[in-house]
């Protein structure tokens, strides 16, 4: 694995991690075009690390919302923080159930399939645009809408559906204020990310290679920067409804995905 790949790797994951056109999808991609396969043992360690690197960067960027909510959570305060850690556990159950039970199977299905991940980014495409559409209403998070996004979030384990713009289309949809559904969306992935690693670590045979420890450091700090701008900017763009841009992005890769899979 050279450091240009890492160096790649690192950027494609920070930011369609949190901007609308799919990590899982543009990793399978990627992962033809470069050659790099994260199921061998030094590729599963490095995914790990890329894994952290994007949770980080949301902490990062969120800094002052998550300690409030921390004081909020940990002190039993019923204020608004606390209520929207309830509704984060919430939106966490049929992800954590998806992802711990079936996310080795649908990878499997999905793995080096560009057809079925094209097919894919052309439905988060068709999220995005009809979201876009869509005035803005200013509801408040529920237990029964935070179960709906966390659906939308387990329906993201297929590569090509985009994990924030489904959850953030679904919100939207439900009439949650965009700013809201953003921050919502960015903060209820990172303990599925947390989740996910202690997956890894526990079950999966992680190896460590310090011959190439500048490939993990660049590969974390290349997810880390780019996860963090990539929150920013994904902010802008839900506020100002120009979804229809990433929607037009997805729709060009899904096709092209589907053309490079058949010739």
């Amino acid at each position: 694995m050279e450091i240009i790949k890492s160096f790649i790797l690192g950027v494609v994951q920070g930011l369609t991690e949190f901007l609308p056109v799919s990590s899982s999808g543009h990793i399978e991609i990627f992962k033809e075009i470069l050659g790099f396969s994260f199921e061998s043992q030094n590729g599963l360690f490095f995914t790990l690390i890329l894994h952290l690197a994007t949770a980080i960067s949301a902490l990062l960027y969120f800094w002052d919302d998550v300690k409030n909510i921390l004081k909020s959570t940990i002190k039993f305060k019923d204020d608004e923080n606390f209520h929207f850690t309830l509704m984060i556990i919430i939106s966490m159950i049929p992800a954590g159930l998806v992802g711990f039970f079936l996310e080795e199977k649908i990878n499997q299905l999905f793995n080096g399939n560009l057809l079925l991940v094209g097919s894919m980014l052309i439905i988060t495409s068709l999220l995005l645009l009809i979201s876009d559409k869509i005035k803005s209403k200013n509801r408040k998070l529920s237990a029964k809408n935070s179960f709906l996004i966390g659906l939308a979030q387990a329906l993201a384990i297929l590569p090509g559906i985009s994990r924030s713009g489904s959850t953030i289309a679904t919100s939207i949809f439900m009439g949650i204020n965009r700013n809201l559904a953003a921050k919502f969306s960015f903060l209820m992935v990172i303990p599925i990310i947390v989740g996910s690693s202690l997956k890894m670590i526990l079950f999966d045979n992680l190896v460590y290679d310090g011959s190439i420890l500048i490939n993990y450091i660049i590969g974390f700090f290349a997810a880390l920067i780019s996860g963090y701008y990539a929150c920013k900017w994904m902010i802008f763009f839900v506020k100002k409804s120009k979804l229809k841009y990433f929607a037009l992005y997805c729709f060009i890769v899904g096709i092209s995905s589907i053309l490079y899979s058949i010739f």
